[in-house]
């Protein structure tokens, strides 16, 4: 092909028939809405809240954009490759598309009842944090390895900004050099382990790959190459283990946690940890057709699900502060919603099609999005809860939240149906989210993996359990005025919000597990079909 006809190539695909462009407008809404707020401030720099108006009708559209409901119509194409095998346009990366601006748009609203920064610095903040749901859907929807590398930096660079947002305080600016540090180690070493890769399989088109590896296993693979490649696959899960902060890749996240601010923390705990999962599902996807890669990378996750959550759980017993027991909690959450993934690829390895019944496979990512689905609402509680109360008893200390119940007994409700749910009891959301990733792990005889998840649930109770006891039992100290959210206010209205949810997913969970389904059988059909 020469280069006039490559340039007609791209053009055809990004115009023409293929419709690269449109099927890219969510993201493409996403840089608009950035350069609109941008132009707003410079424009009107005295309506200080046209940030937070324009990102709102930005998120919106952009939500209206992921979801033509064509993709989940009986019968809708599975997917297809856009931007020349760049990026996957599939039910999958729509489903998480549309739960990372979903969350997105809950959180600035959020931020703005939370009030924590002063109007003037509005443009900013949304900026970044536009720039960051940006690369995490990149991370999503990724079918390449420049598009993996360049989706994670996208999604961390305006993390480690936001982290330190808090200027005049030595604890957040530390935590932000600690994390920026960190990140960019974990990047170095992805990049180094991808390089590996692409040139072990000579290509960096992930399904590719995934062929040029089973290729290579059957005709005979010699010591050098199998060691580069055994060398790049770890590499590449220290990449994807520092986002998802799972053991022992997870250290940056407490002290993080803690010296950035309530909202921060929330959106990296929730935002971030839903992109890397659907990056890992995407890296996975490509090398599950291979039996021996498989088998690898079954222990390998297996082994990084059950380390995870057990550190997670154990290391929250004894905080005080509640942005590092709910870091903790996160780590453990991290550690849960990878053993559906390692069941997905325990199961994987048959053919898809868009018209056959669910596999065991499938359902396993199934499971893993209708935690995502419910995670999302239950973190993102609990972090709001942290954040009103820091703003009404200036302190995140478990010890100033004793005897709440007395003067805020509808907060206190709520902020205890969140506890229950992270910890998984029914009647809330948190039940039904680990009872699909348990029968996943029964479905994939990951016996041991389950024992580990029950046990780690178990051992949850006694700290989230904690949180409530202080709250509802717990004399309030006699040297303050008791803290009061009234669920009248902007604050408590909010929350109760939230909390609603948590409950009705109980009970209302079929749709989105429905949902859930159609976007697992559409990435398994374009992963493994012809």
């Amino acid at each position: 092909m020469n280069f006039p006809e490559l340039i007609q190539s791209v053009f055809d695909d990004t115009l023409g028939p293929g419709q690269s462009l449109s099927l890219f407008r969510p993201e493409l809404t996403l840089c608009a809405t950035m350069i609109a707020i941008l132009l707003a401030r410079m424009i009107l720099p005295r309506w200080k809240t046209s940030g937070f108006y324009l990102v709102l009708l930005g998120l919106t559209l952009a939500l209206a954009f992921v979801f033509p409901w064509r993709w989940f119509a009986e019968g809708a194409l599975p997917g297809q490759e856009i931007f020349t095998g760049l990026l996957a346009a599939d039910r999958f990366s729509v489903a998480l598309r549309g739960l990372l601006l979903l969350f997105t748009l809950l959180f600035v609203t959020f931020t703005q009842i939370a009030g924590r920064w002063a109007p003037e610095d509005g443009a900013e903040f949304f900026v970044l944090l536009l720039g960051a749901v940006l690369g995490m859907c990149l991370m999503v929807s990724a079918n390449h390895v420049i598009v993996v590398l360049l989706g994670m930096e996208m999604a961390s660079l305006p993390c480690y900004v936001l982290a330190g947002w808090q200027r005049d305080r030595r604890v957040s600016s530390e935590a932000a050099l600690k994390y920026a540090v960190f990140g960019a180690a974990a990047a170095g070493i992805l990049l180094f382990g991808m390089s590996l890769l692409a040139g072990a399989l000579g290509s960096v088109h992930l399904p590719t790959m995934g062929r040029r590896l089973a290729e290579l296993l059957q005709a005979g693979v010699d010591p050098a190459q199998l060691t580069a490649l055994i060398l790049g696959g770890l590499m590449v899960t220290v990449g994807v283990a520092f986002k998802l902060a799972a053991f022992p890749f997870h250290f940056w996240i407490p002290d993080v946690f803690e010296g950035a601010t309530a909202e921060v923390a929330a959106f990296i705990s929730v935002a971030s940890k839903a992109a890397a999962l659907g990056l890992l599902v995407r890296l996975a996807g490509a090398f599950v057709g291979v039996p021996d890669a498989r088998q690898f990378l079954v222990v390998l996750v297996s082994l990084l699900a059950a380390v995870t959550c057990t550190f997670g759980n154990l290391a929250a017993y004894g905080q005080n502060n509640l942005k590092r027991l709910l870091a903790y909690s996160t780590i453990a959450h991290a550690g849960y919603m990878m053993m559906p993934v390692a069941a997905m690829i325990a199961l994987a390895g048959g053919q898809g099609s868009p018209d056959a019944p669910l596999s065991e496979a499938q359902k396993a990512v199934a499971a893993l999005l209708v935690y995502l689905g419910i995670y999302l609402f239950m973190n993102l509680a609990a972090f709001a809860g942290v954040a009103f109360m820091r703003n009404v008893a200036h302190s995140e200390d478990l010890r100033d939240y004793a005897g709440l119940v007395h003067s805020s007994p509808g907060f206190t409700v709520c902020m205890a149906i969140v506890m229950f749910s992270l910890l998984g009891i029914p009647p809330l959301s948190g039940f039904t989210a680990k009872w699909t990733i348990f029968l996943a792990l029964v479905s994939a005889k990951l016996w041991t993996l389950l024992a580990i998840g029950v046990l780690n649930t178990v051992l949850s109770l006694f700290y989230y359990l904690r949180v409530v006891k202080v709250m509802t039992l717990d004399a309030p100290p006699a040297d303050r005025a008791a803290p009061r959210i009234p669920l009248t206010s902007a604050a408590g209205a909010y929350f109760a919000m939230l909390t609603v949810p948590v409950v009705a997913l109980f009970f209302l969970w079929g749709g989105l597990s429905r949902w859930a389904d159609a976007a697992a059988q559409a990435l398994f059909f374009t992963t493994f079909g012809p």
